[in-house]
C-alpha cells in the first residue's frame, strides 16, 4: 500500500498549518504549491513507487485537514459542481484541497467574491473557468474582471469549439473589460470568423463597429412612429430601432452570418438572438415552428382582419409598413424549428451545411432586405 514518506507528510503539514489561501498540486512535477498572503510556498514531492497513487495520498491528506474526510473530493460535492448548489461559506475549503474539480464547482458558485476568484485563478487558468466567472456581475465589476477578458483574447484564437468562440467573445464585450482598441481588433479578426460576429450580435447588438449609415427614410418613418414608441406600442418601438443607423448595422452583420454559417452551433446562436432582438413582436416565446409555418404566421398578423392593436396602429401613420412588420415577426419566431426538417439527425457542417439550410436561409436574408428597405 503507497503511503507518503515522513518527509513529504511533514511538510505538508507545515503547509496546511501555515493556512494557505489555495492550494494547487502539480502532477507532472510533483509539487504541492500553496498561495499565501506574502506569495508562493512550494513543497516537492518525493514518492516511493508509482505517482499516481501518491498523489491520491497527498489528496487525502490535505482534504482531511481541511474538510475533515479524508477521501479526497467528496463524491457529493462533485455532483454538485456547475450546479450552483456550494455554500458560500464553503468557497474557501474548495479552493485549499488541490482538486481541480473543486476549483470548477467554486467559481460555478453565485456567491464567488473577487478575492476567491483571485485564488481561484491562481489554482487553476482555463478558460472555461474564466468564462464561468464572467458570468458572474460580482467578477466583471470587481479587479479580476479585466485579467480573465484578457486571457480569453489571448486565447479566443486556439479555441477550435464555435460555441466557446461566441461565449467568449459575448463575455469581454461586457462594458468596462476590454478598451476600444482592443474591441476593434477583435471585430477585424471576426471577418475570418464569423463565430466572433455572432458574439457581437449577442454582446451589443445596438453598438457594433463600423456602423452603416441609417435608413434614407427612417427620419420621416421614425417622426410618424415616435409618438407610438413613445406610448409603449411595442411594433413602433422595433420599427424605429430597427430603420436607425444601429438597427441597420445589425441585420447588415446578421445577414454576413446567415450567408456562411460555419456550423450547426453558429446558426441556432444566431436564430435564438435574432428571435431575442425582434421579441416585443412575440411575447409569448419561441413558438418552434418550421419556416413554412412562420411564413403564413407574419402574412397573419399583418392582414387587417387579424393585426393587434400595435400594429394596426402603426399601419394607420404609415400604410407602407406591411411587409417590414411581417419580416420583424416572422424574425421573432425564428429558433431550432426551423432547422428540424432540414438538420434531423445530421452532423454536416460547412458547405454541405449551408445547402441543407438554403430552404430556410434564403427567405430569411430576403426578410432582412425588406427591413433594409431593399425590396427592389
Amino acid at each position: 500500500m503507497t503511503e507518503l514518506t515522513s518527509e513529504d507528510s511533514f511538510r505538508l503539514n507545515v503547509l496546511l498549518a501555515n493556512k494557505p489561501l489555495a492550494i494547487r498540486i502539480d502532477e507532472s512535477r510533483m509539487v504541492v504549491w500553496g498561495l499565501s498572503t506574502k506569495g508562493e510556498l512550494k513543497v516537492p514531492l518525493n514518492p516511493e513507487g508509482r505517482p499516481e497513487p501518491y498523489v491520491r495520498k497527498v489528496r487525502e491528506l490535505i482534504s482531511g485537514n481541511i474538510l475533515g474526510s479524508p477521501g479526497g473530493y467528496p463524491i457529493y460535492l462533485r455532483r454538485w459542481t456547475r450546479m450552483g448548489q456550494m455554500r458560500d461559506e464553503s468557497l474557501e475549503q474548495l479552493l485549499m484541497l488541490g482538486e481541480p474539480e473543486a476549483v470548477v464547482a467554486a467559481v460555478c458558485a453565485p456567491g464567488l467574491t473577487d478575492e476567491l476568484a483571485r485564488r481561484a485563478w491562481w489554482a487553476m487558468e482555463d478558460a472555461e473557468n474564466a468564462r464561468n466567472m464572467l458570468a458572474n456581475p460580482a467578477i466583471v465589476a470587481g479587479s479580476m474582471g479585466k485579467i480573465l477578458a484578457h486571457y480569453l483574447l489571448e486565447y479566443l484564437p486556439f479555441e477550435t469549439e464555435t460555441e466557446k468562440m461566441m461565449e467568449s467573445v459575448r463575455l469581454v464585450l461586457k462594458p468596462g473589460l476590454i478598451d476600444e482598441d482592443d474591441r476593434l481588433s477583435l471585430w477585424k479578426k471576426s471577418t475570418r470568423r464569423l463565430a466572433y460576429l455572432v458574439g457581437f450580435l449577442q454582446a451589443i447588438p445596438d453598438e457594433l463597429p463600423q456602423p452603416v449609415p441609417a435608413r434614407s427614410d427612417s427620419e420621416d418613418l421614425a417622426r410618424s412612429l415616435r409618438p407610438l414608441a413613445h406610448s409603449d406600442n411595442p411594433c413602433a418601438t422595433l420599427l424605429v430601432r430597427v430603420q436607425s443607423s444601429a438597427g441597420q448595422t445589425f441585420l447588415r452583420t446578421l445577414s454576413a452570418v446567415l450567408a456562411k454559417p460555419p456550423t450547426q452551433d453558429v446558426v441556432l446562436a444566431t436564430l435564438d438572438l435574432v428571435r431575442g432582438y425582434f421579441s416585443p413582436l412575440r411575447p409569448e416565446g419561441d413558438p418552434d415552428l418550421p419556416i413554412k409555418d412562420l411564413l403564413r404566421d407574419a402574412q397573419d398578423y399583418t392582414s387587417p382582419e387579424h393585426a393587434p392593436d400595435s400594429v394596426r396602429a402603426c399601419c394607420e401613420v404609415a400604410s407602407n409598413l406591411r411587409a417590414e412588420i411581417a419580416a420583424m415577426r416572422l424574425l421573432s419566431g425564428l429558433g431550432y424549428g426551423v432547422l428540424r426538417p432540414l438538420l434531423r439527425d445530421s452532423t454536416a457542417i460547412g458547405s454541405l451545411m449551408r445547402r441543407k439550410l438554403e430552404p430556410v436561409t434564403a427567405p430569411l436574408l430576403a426578410q432582412i432586405q425588406v427591413l433594409q428597405g431593399r425590396t427592389g
